[in-house]
């Protein structure tokens, strides 16, 4: 069977396991002669899965027991307006700029408040990320974007604040440990390490979510999802099935620090031929900030870099063009990119340099 080498940066590369488990079981889920998606989200057999999900979501990240997990569709976008509309109870809301994401986050702020930049590093085209922070009395959360998939930064880790702390994960969920008590609120995505698109996880601490904003549309309001165990209305049934079954091949790996150990590996691979071209291939991101999940790097000139993507493609290389509003070259290198994947690509990168000098 034919698999290319998936860098795509969401939707993403998913374990193959879990793909080959969910066609083996896609006619007939536990025995029922249903599919998944046919059967009732009331039924015994989804509460089995759904309570599961959740269950290997706190072992694996170590969730403390006053947090909330919920799942809730509309994607990260939806998000950046449910986290606004929630929590922005008073006079301002900050934002700390780390790329594209992070301003459309703060973009939907503004329909509920004033929302305003604590750092930002947009001065140097999103390269690093701000260790220093300017907060407004009266503030009523800060939101950060743990990792930006368009510029390839990543936190490294996350410094302690005096306000609530809103943050996106979609893009570095479960690709190495945080201590989610940190944060009042984590939210991600799927389609980039836990499954397809269709599901957000939201971890909520469950003090925090009592601060809520209470005249809102019932869809909008988290407590809809808290105090409904996320079936107020129709879950997305087979993403959190796909979400459950990428989660069971997390903890078979090891868990989470191994997956963390092999992603760091699996980068170096690619991250080293950069540092070792003598300026062929120039990555965009400051060293102390680079992503373990999205590597973004140039060439020498824009003609260069579609050369290489077209050269790359030929090759069975998928999604390694450069996001439109920065160009160049990006590789993703999610959790479920294989290391053959990643040394197949340096080995790419190291022949077309070898032929272009």
């Amino acid at each position: 069977m034919k698999r290319a080498y998936n860098f795509n940066a969401g939707p993403s590369a998913m374990p193959l396991e879990v793909l080959q488990e969910a066609q083996a079981e896609f006619l007939n889920y536990a025995d029922t002669g249903m599919s998944i998606i046919e059967m009732s989200h009331r039924s015994a057999d989804y509460a089995a899965m759904h309570a599961e999900t959740k269950a290997l979501l706190r072992e694996l990240m170590e969730i403390p027991e006053d947090y909330e997990i919920l799942f809730i569709q509309g994607g990260g976008s939806t998000q950046f307006l449910m986290t606004a509309a929630n929590f922005h109870t008073k006079k301002y809301a900050a934002y700390i700029n780390t790329g594209v994401w992070a301003k459309k986050a703060m973009a939907e702020a503004k329909f509920f408040g004033e929302a305003y930049e604590a750092a930002s590093s947009a001065d140097r085209n999103h390269c690093y990320i701000p260790q220093e922070y300017n907060f407004k009395e009266d503030t009523s959360y800060v939101h950060i974007t743990a990792n930006n998939t368009i510029y390839g930064t990543e936190w490294q880790s996350f410094p302690k604040f005096d306000v609530p702390v809103i943050c996106d994960m979609s893009s570095d969920i479960l690709s190495r440990k945080v201590n989610v008590a940190d944060f009042d609120l984590i939210y991600a995505g799927a389609q980039k390490n836990l499954g397809p698109a269709g599901v957000v996880i939201v971890i909520a601490k469950k003090s925090f979510l009592a601060t809520a904003r209470k005249e809102l549309p019932t869809m909008l309001k988290y407590s809809t999802f808290a105090d409904n165990d996320s079936l107020y209305n129709t879950p997305p049934v087979f993403a959190i099935y796909m979400v459950n079954k990428t989660l069971h091949w997390i903890k078979n790996q090891g868990g989470v620090d191994a997956v963390a150990k092999n992603n760091a590996a699996k980068a170096k691979v690619i991250y080293d031929v950069i540092d070792n071209s003598n300026g062929f291939y120039k990555g965009h991101a400051d060293k102390d900030a680079r992503s373990l999940m999205n590597i973004t790097f140039n060439l020498a000139a824009p003609e260069m870099e579609k050369d290489f993507v077209a050269k790359g493609k030929a090759a069975g290389f998928v999604g390694i063009g450069g996001h439109r509003l920065v160009g160049g070259c990006r590789a993703s290198t999610y959790n479920a990119v294989p290391m053959e994947a990643c040394v197949a690509l340096a080995e790419c990168m190291k022949q077309y340099q070898a032929d272009h000098q």
